[in-house]
């Protein structure tokens, strides 16, 4: 009996404990109904200004870049940002300023963290973004960046991808891309080929710069708009050096090295055809103590003594 009384008590006092907790619920639900509606009106509100701005975004971005994964990167961390803002006024609507400061400040915290222990993926990111705005480099343009030379395959948020005249693929940071100098072989759509070359001391140098450059106006694949350079560079050990200079239209790598190749056979058909020598490396030896002697005099000077020693 007193068992049964004390359960009675118990779910007694429970029953009004919920009805008194539903009732304060209910009557602050009904208090804050105003400030509820005005916090759903600005999650609205702000959602389509995200919508809107996004669109915003992707049509400027789609004109400075054509990397659709940095474009959509960007689009949605604007979208965020707008999303975010709204969350934080409606719940200053609603009273929870409590709550937007815990929120701002566990925010700070965790990307202060992820901050120092992403540093380097931050950086290429950053980086990344930066390459596609400005970019000094497209997709197929063939540059040359922390000495390594190739063609842009792709450009992604952590990686410039090249691929070398040989075939290899190489992914270099873009953090390194962007704080490295860096050459555009194709910006310009031209490029200068720079042939070297020595002819004999006894040349004609008047007849050998003649010569040199009847050999690259027949070329056909030279641009003919720009004026053909020749230079003597120095004097050599065994030749007298000079360097020709001439422009190509640059698209590829062939447009480069068969010019190229292509010069350096008419030069020495027209030198050949001139009596125009281009001299092997030449080296002296001197024999003796002092030196100063060739071999000759030596053989002569030492086959007496031989003989002298073979009578005795």
């Amino acid at each position: 009996m007193e068992f049964s009384t004390l359960f009675n008590d118990l779910r007694s006092k429970f029953n009004e404990e919920v009805t008194s907790k539903l009732e304060t619920w209910l009557d602050t639900l009904i208090s804050m109904l105003p400030e509820m509606v005005m916090a759903l009106l600005v999650l609205i509100v702000f959602y389509v200004i995200g919508k809107l701005v996004r669109q915003a975004v992707h049509k400027l971005l789609s004109k400075a870049t054509m990397n659709k994964t940095v474009i959509d990167l960007l689009e949605t961390i604007v979208g965020i940002m707008i999303i975010s803002i709204g969350i934080f006024i409606a719940l200053s609507v609603l009273n929870l300023d409590g709550a937007v400061t815990s929120l701002l400040a566990g925010a700070g915290i965790v990307g202060l963290a992820l901050g120092f222990a992403f540093q380097d993926i931050a950086s290429n990111f950053i980086s990344g973004i930066i390459l596609t705005l400005r970019h000094p480099f497209g997709i197929g343009d063939i540059i040359e960046t922390n000495d390594i030379y190739g063609t842009v395959r792709k450009l992604n948020l952590r990686n410039t991808i090249l691929q070398t005249p040989q075939g290899q693929i190489v992914y270099i940071p873009n953090k390194m891309v962007f704080e490295n100098p860096l050459s555009n072989f194709t910006d310009e759509r031209q490029r200068r080929i720079d042939l070297s070359c020595g002819v004999s001391y006894a040349e004609d140098l008047e007849q050998v710069r003649q010569l040199a450059i009847e050999a690259i106006e027949e070329l056909e694949n030279y641009d003919s708009d720009k004026d053909i350079l020749f230079f003597f560079d120095e004097f050599g050990g065994s030749s007298i050096n000079f360097k020709v200079c001439f422009w190509v239209n640059f698209r590829r790598n062939s447009d480069f090295l068969t010019p190229r190749s292509d010069a350096i056979m008419a030069l020495k058909k027209k030198f050949d055809e001139n009596d125009i020598t281009i001299p092997f490396p030449i080296r002296t030896l001197d024999f003796g103590i002092r030196g100063g002697e060739k071999l000759d005099s030596m053989l002569k000077g030492t086959a007496p003594a031989e003989e002298n020693g073979a009578d005795s």
